[in-house]
Order: C-alpha cells, then structure tokens, then sequence
C-alpha cells in the first residue's frame, strides 16, 4: 500500500515558463552565494541563458515537479574526451531541491534520472563538483556511489 501523503515524482525537460521557480530553487540556496533573484531586470539574461543551453544538443535542464510544483533541477552537460579512447562523460551541474523537501529521495530520483539520460548518451561516467562547504550534499552523492576522484578549481574572469 502506497503512502498516500508522498506525491508522484516527474522529472521532464525544463521550458521557459519554469524558469521563474529554477530560478527561486537557486535564489533560496544560501549556502551557493551566486546572487540568483527572479526580476524584471534579471529575467532576460536567464531567458538567454536558457535559450542557449535549450537549443544545444549537448545540454539539457530537467526540472522535477510534484503536482504541478517545480520542486527541483538540475542541468546535464555532454562532454566529449580524447582520454579513455574517446570516451563521452555526462557533467550533471546547478542540482536543486527545495529546502523544505530535502531527505524525501526527490535527489536520488533526480540522480538517476540523470544517470539513464547519460546512458542513453553513451556516457562512460558522470561526474559533478559540489561546493566544498555543502557536507550534506558530499554525503548524500558518495551514498549514491559518487566517488571523490579530483580536485575542482575555480578563478574569476
């Protein structure tokens, strides 16, 4: 017997009209720092990023929604390689979960989602960077069998 209060999960292909609550995932996200707001003055540089990652084969933003409600994201990015004989790694990046629905499995069905998208590219891996202060998340993507194989560096341009 199913639990009547946990509602159906579906994962789909992000459009435009979800960019306002992707947008709000991120906004509420304190521990990111990237200064993400839904605006008037904002709205046109998310439109065109997500018209640039929406028109490009190699990425794909998928949002997980609950009766209708975006309650997480996050983007895949196809990656060719010329080690490992050419091998094609998938980058799943921008992972978000509301807050309020954190520790219900809504990350581990998105993560799997991701990984039978990766497959059906052809991936060999899938790999991701998660911010150094985000302890939760390390453990929650090393349950999932993440392992910790490099170190990530970032500069400013």
């Amino acid at each position: 017997m199913s639990d009547p209060t946990v509602r159906e999960l579906v994962i789909r292909e992000a459009v435009e009209s979800d960019l306002p609550a992707i947008i709000g995932l991120h906004a509420a996200d304190g521990i990111g720092g990237h200064g993400d707001e839904w605006r008037e003055d904002t709205a046109p540089r998310y439109r065109a990023a997500f018209a640039a990652l929406d028109s490009h084969p190699d990425h794909k933003v998928f949002v997980a929604t609950q009766a209708g409600r975006v309650v997480g994201t996050f983007i895949l990015s196809r990656l060719a390689g010329l080690t490992g004989q050419g091998q094609t790694h998938v980058e799943l990046r921008s992972v978000q979960v509301d807050q309020s629905l954190r520790s219900q499995g809504i990350g581990a069905q998105m993560v799997a989602y991701a990984e039978g998208e990766a497959r059906a590219w052809g991936a060999s891996d899938m790999q991701l960077t998660s911010n150094l202060k985000r302890l939760d998340a390390h453990r929650f993507y090393e349950k999932l069998g993440f392992a910790k194989s490099h170190a990530g560096f970032k500069k400013g341009l």
